[in-house]
């Protein structure tokens, strides 16, 4: 390898642990935004995006594969189906930190890399390694005692894991780039979220008015959204796509220490017994990464 090869890979893996990170601590920024309907900061989070990714597009000289990928009327009817998982997604992961189920947020997001290697079999025909298929098993195990104890909303962490499965499943199939895609993406959701904040400002419920603190933070919500996805984006042209699967779990394993140690969330046995599972098929399913990315390709 290269200095510049190592340059460009330490540089990754730094963009790579700021959007996990920034993922992990989002919880922290929605508290501040308690007593705000969650529909309402999804509707702040399209709109403010939309903005800073056009200013993007300009920066970036991307219209070219802007204009291209509306010209496709495929890629345009995938980008509508991921929009609306993408704002399933935020929806179901806003409403549930501000109504105190961070925990069931975080299981979701441990969830979501075994689903992602279940769906790559289903819908893309990839073969399943046997210590993947040991990974998802253990998981799945975990999902199920949690589901048969009852008085959980496992609902949170299915909902969110499948959507976010999805969408990157549609991402990964459709023909757009990043920045892009992720513009069509909040376009076509802005004119939902420009009527959800019309009809909070004509009942009297909208929370973008006379508080200049709380006008701040929604406003900030674009960015939030956007510079993680952002630097998602630097780190997969800078470094293994296997190795930058491996900074995934940064992300849930900040929010459940945050639902723990910081708000104070109650964990059941069955919780100890999940995580276990979940843990235990993350670690596997990372150590297979690992191992397959190191073994050498044999010359045909």
């Amino acid at each position: 390898m290269t200095d510049d090869a190592r340059r460009q890979a330490r540089l990754g893996a730094l963009y790579g642990i700021g959007a996990y990170v920034s993922w992990g601590l989002l919880p922290l920024f929605l508290k501040l935004l308690v007593g705000v309907p969650a529909i309402q900061i999804v509707a702040h989070r399209i709109l403010w995006s939309l903005l800073l990714l056009a200013v993007l597009v300009v920066v970036a000289r991307g219209w070219p594969q802007l204009r291209a990928a509306l010209a496709n009327r495929r890629v345009l009817l995938l980008l509508c189906a991921s929009a609306t998982l993408i704002a399933i997604n935020w929806t179901v992961y806003i409403w549930a930190v501000l109504h105190g189920h961070v925990v069931e947020a975080s299981l979701g997001y441990f969830i979501n890399p075994l689903v992602n290697v279940a769906l790559g079999v289903v819908a893309l025909r990839e073969r399943l390694r046997p210590w993947q298929g040991v990974a998802v098993a253990i998981a799945a195990a975990g999902v199920l005692a949690l589901a048969l104890s009852g008085g959980s909303a496992l609902w949170i962490s299915l909902l969110l894991a499948f959507s976010f499965g999805f969408y990157g499943l549609i991402r990964k199939t459709v023909a757009v780039d990043a920045l892009a895609g992720l513009t069509i993406e909040t376009a076509l959701l802005a004119p939902v979220a420009l009527a959800v904040l019309a009809f909070a400002a004509q009942d009297g419920s909208a929370a973008f008015g006379p508080d200049a603190h709380l006008n701040l933070l929604l406003m900030l919500a674009g960015v939030v959204t956007a510079l993680p996805l952002l630097m998602f984006a630097a780190a997969a042209r800078r470094m293994r796509y296997a190795t930058l699967g491996l900074f995934q779990y940064l992300a849930p394993t900040l929010q459940f220490l945050e639902a723990v140690l910081l708000f104070g969330e109650p964990l059941r046995t069955v919780h100890f017994l999940t995580f276990a599972c979940i843990w235990t098929g993350c670690a596997l399913y990372a150590a297979d990464l690992i191992r397959a990315a190191r073994t050498p390709i044999s010359p045909q």
